[in-house]
């Protein structure tokens, strides 16, 4: 059997870092390909598996190899409290932008239009996965599948098509892009096959975004209050076209 620590140090530059228990258990339930995976106390890990998920138990069983504490922080930028972490292979590009391309879509594709936070890039993916969202694509330089990313979104980026595009790359639909000067979002049916675009919270939509808009979508806001955090102004888009029924309900 090939040397566990030899196996990471050799992927680590090219892999996805799961980092934590959750991010590790949400990956292999949505079929990642997870080469090495370490703990420092397997059995506590598995124990966890137990309980919160027993149906990748006996993955997580062949998979887990018990290290020291000074060796997992040394694979690690930030320790975790699980401390479990694990290396998988990042889907394809190609097999992402397929998924993203496919038509008709039975849910939407969310933009994130120039966005800054890492840890808010990953609470999006985890509510797009939680909604059932074909995917999560950003603009922009943030990469979606930075470490930081991952850990925010727990694993779930193995649930959703999470890829960095321009504008110009954006997956076919109708763009409804979430701004101050829309419409008032409670009177808008959203398609299934809309492109959901949002923001920074600093700055709004770009430019190029703004222009490639179909339609301009404003949420519900108190007078004098400036903007939502953008992980709740996802959450409120996606829990509105799933109450309204998207195009189901047309």
């Amino acid at each position: 059997m090939t040397d566990p620590l030899a196996r990471w140090r050799r992927l680590a530059d090219a892999a996805v870092l799961l980092d934590g228990f959750h991010a590790l258990k949400h990956a292999v339930r949505f079929g990642a390909e997870v080469p090495v995976a370490v703990a420092v106390d397997r059995k506590a890990a598995l124990a966890l598996a137990d309980e919160l998920a027993p149906d990748v138990r006996a993955t997580l069983d062949a998979l887990l190899t018990e290290v020291p504490e000074a060796t997992y922080a040394s694979l690690v930028p930030r320790p975790h409290p699980t401390a479990v972490a694990a290396l998988a292979v990042r889907p394809s590009r190609e097999g992402n932008l397929r998924v993203l391309a496919r038509m008709p879509r039975t849910a939407p594709v969310v933009v994130l239009d120039e966005p800054r936070n890492l840890g808010n890039a990953g609470a999006v993916i985890r509510l797009a996965a939680g909604f059932g969202a074909t995917g999560v694509v950003t603009t922009g330089t943030l990469d979606p599948w930075h470490p930081t990313v991952v850990r925010g979104g727990a694993g779930l980026h193995f649930a959703t098509a999470v890829e960095r595009l321009t504008v110009d790359e954006l997956p076919p639909g109708p763009v409804f892009a979430l701004d101050p000067e829309g419409a008032d979002i409670r009177g808008v049916r959203l398609p299934d096959d809309a492109v959901l675009a949002f923001g920074s919270e600093r700055s709004g939509l770009s430019a190029a975004l703004r222009a490639r808009a179909d339609r301009l979508v404003a949420l519900p806001m108190r007078p004098q209050v400036s903007s939502y955090n953008l992980a709740t102004s996802v959450a409120m888009t996606l829990y509105h076209w799933s109450a309204t029924g998207g195009a189901r309900a047309c």
